[in-house]
Order: structure tokens, then C-alpha cells, then sequence
């Protein structure tokens, strides 16, 4: 029997390796995960959630490039190397876009960067400030491959950070979604009566509950916030995963080898958790990849209208919202630079989800 299993899982390996557009699709996904785990060695600016505004320098286009005067600040910030890498830096020095800058009599004299063709406003700071009064080696010229937005920060460090959110929302809601869907499901397929009963009328009635509308409930239930979102997703999803977990036991209770379990004594827990549920799990791991893109608009949905993650946490839902109007405006590139990246990562879960069916189909 392990034998059999374990060549059912190499003949399914070698059927996912066989699609193209799967295998593209999950090294697209691990990608993803490996920039949103360490978006902040990737980003350019690496402060917490890339937050460090420029107003100066707000909705340029991409590509755009200044030269930045960054003021060191006397203050002394204590952050673990763990903490930098996984959450940003928190960054006291003041950065200052300028147009020009020139040393005079132990001073700096910089005129501040102004768009439009205007000059900026010329100010002077003692050299003193910098250490050891290295002043070149605070200025930099800064490029902007994505542009700023409508406050001045880097955009692809948003879109960095922001990815952290929609990639690991899926993998909380899903988790969610699996252990109260695959124990629901398990429960009323295969008692069945009066408790399938129970359990099916409360999938129906939170199955009638539209999506959105049961996630701004418990959003608002459970407050504003980063986890508050997680949860909440997660528990909107589980419906889908009991039906089919129910649907499968019920087909799949009264094969013999099941009876045979029951015939030797085996706990009803047992047969369940090691009998019926590995032979069931290939439609629970294809709709689990579809529940992954949708937990991901779902996210973004809730983003845009304002109750997702809150400023100033990078989120692609919410850079679309604070840009959408830019579309008309001419600069349609910062709303649709987040758009494209949900559904990119939308669109690769649903391609691995259907490689998945393929090679999990015994029939084929």
C-alpha cells in the first residue's frame, strides 16, 4: 500500500513538472514569498513599511532621479539585526531632495529640490553636523525605478512591502479556512443525522452571507488591523473547504477499506485522520490554491475601502485607493502598478491550482 502511494505520488509530481504554466506559476510564487519575507533587503528604502516622505518629490515618473542631502540624527535608536531585517529600520535621520548644494566657510549652502521648473527655498547648515564633517558622503543621488507617490515615497519599496501582506493573508486565511473546514466536514459527512443537520445549516446560512459584506462584520467586530484582516478572511473561507470535505466522506465512508478499519476496532478519529483524509485531500489542496486568490482580493477588496491594513502599512489594496484618481490625471502608472502585481500573484495561484487538478486527477 505505501508502495502504491508513494508511486501515485511521483506519477502526480511527474504530471505538475509536465505543465508549463504550473511550474512557472509556483517558481512565481516562491518568488514572491522570498520578497515578501525579506522585502526589506530588497527595498531601496528599507525604513519601516518604506514610509520616508518626500513631498518635494511626490508622483514623479519612473526612473526618476534627485539628489538626496540625508541629515544624521543625533538620536541613537537601538534595533536587533532580527528586527531590521523583518521590519524596517526605524530611520530618525531627516533626508532632504536638492537641486544644488555648494561649501562655504564651514557651512553647507543646498537649495531645496522644487518641480515645475520653480526654485527651491536655499538654506544653510554647519558642517559640525556630520561626522567628522564629511558632508559628500551624505549626499547621494537617488534613483526611483517605480517613481514616487502622491507623498513622495519610493513606490517599488511599497510594492515591496506591500507584496508581505497579500502573500502571507493567503497562507493565514487558508490555514484558518482548512483546520475549521477539513474538522467540520469530517464531522458531518461522516456521523451524518442530525449532526450533518446542524453543521449543514450552518454552512448554509454563512454560505448566504455575501463574502464582503461578513468580512467588514467581523473586521469591525474584531477592530482595525493587521491580524484583524488575517482572521477574519480566514473565517469566511472555510464553507467551501467543509462542503467539499463532506461531499468526499460521504463517497468515500463505506468503501471497504474503511469498513475493514471499523471491523479491526479502530476509533472513529483514527479512521478519519488516517484512513479516509489522506485519500481525500486532492480536491481540499486544488480549492485551497483558489481560496489563496481569493483571500488576496478579498485583502484588497477590504484595502481599498479602508478597514484593511491601516497606514502606514504598505498594501497594494490600499495603494490603488489612495491612486485611482491619478488615472485621469495622467499618471495612471501608480494605481496600476499594484493592480498589476495582485493579479499577477491572483493569477498564479489559480494556474498552479488547475496544474494541481491535472496531475491529481486519477482519471487521466
Amino acid at each position: 500500500m505505501s508502495h502504491k502511494s508513494n508511486s501515485l505520488k511521483q506519477l502526480a509530481l511527474q504530471r505538475f513538472k509536465k505543465n508549463f504554466w504550473g511550474v512557472f506559476s509556483f517558481y512565481f510564487i516562491v518568488l514572491v514569498g522570498l520578497v515578501s519575507v525579506f522585502a526589506y533587503v530588497f527595498a531601496p528604502d528599507n525604513s519601516q513599511y518604506a514610509n520616508q516622505m518626500h513631498l518635494a518629490i511626490h508622483s514623479e515618473k519612473p526612473g526618476f532621479k534627485v539628489t538626496m542631502l540625508t541629515i544624521p540624527s543625533k538620536i541613537n535608536v537601538e534595533q536587533s539585526v532580527f528586527d531590521k531585517l523583518f521590519f524596517g529600520k526605524k530611520n530618525t535621520d531627516t533626508e532632504i531632495p536638492i537641486s544644488s548644494y555648494v561649501v562655504k566657510n564651514n557651512e553647507l549652502e543646498y537649495t531645496e529640490y522644487a518641480a515645475d521648473g520653480l526654485k527651491g527655498a536655499e538654506k544653510t547648515i554647519k558642517l559640525h553636523v556630520f561626522p567628522n564633517g564629511a558632508v559628500k558622503d551624505f549626499i547621494k543621488e537617488k534613483t526611483f525605478l517605480f517613481g514616487t507617490d502622491k507623498y513622495g515615497r519610493d513606490l517599488l519599496s511599497r510594492v515591496l512591502v506591500g507584496a508581505r501582506i497579500s502573500f502571507f493573508i493567503g497562507f493565514v486565511a487558508v490555514l484558518i479556512s482548512l483546520i475549521i473546514g477539513i474538522f467540520m466536514g469530517s464531522v458531518a459527512g461522516y456521523f451524518g443525522g442530525k449532526v450533518d443537520a446542524v453543521i449543514m445549516w450552518i454552512i448554509n446560512v454563512t454560505w448566504s452571507i455575501p463574502t464582503l459584506l461578513l468580512v467588514i462584520a467581523i473586521t469591525l467586530a474584531l477592530g482595525k488591523g493587521f491580524w484583524q484582516v488575517f482572521i477574519a478572511v480566514g473565517l469566511t473561507m472555510w464553507v467551501e473547504v467543509a462542503r467539499v470535505v463532506r461531499g468526499q466522506i460521504i463517497s468515500t465512508k463505506e468503501m471497504q477499506y474503511v469498513t475493514a478499519a471499523r471491523a479491526l476496532g479502530y476509533t472513529d478519529l483514527r479512521i478519519i485522520v488516517k484512513h479516509i483524509l489522506p485519500n481525500i485531500m486532492a480536491p481540499v489542496i486544488v480549492i485551497s490554491a483558489a481560496n489563496f486568490a481569493g483571500a488576496i482580493l478579498i485583502e484588497s477588496g477590504l484595502s481599498f475601502l479602508g478597514i484593511g491594513a491601516q497606514p502606514p502599512m504598505a498594501s497594494w489594496g490600499a495603494m490603488i485607493k489612495d491612486h485611482y484618481n491619478y488615472i485621469i490625471l495622467g499618471k495612471p502608472y501608480l494605481a496600476i502598478i499594484p493592480g498589476l502585481c495582485i493579479m499577477s500573484l491572483v493569477m498564479a495561484f489559480m494556474l498552479i491550482g488547475n496544474a494541481l487538478r491535472d496531475a491529481l486527477d486519477v482519471k487521466n
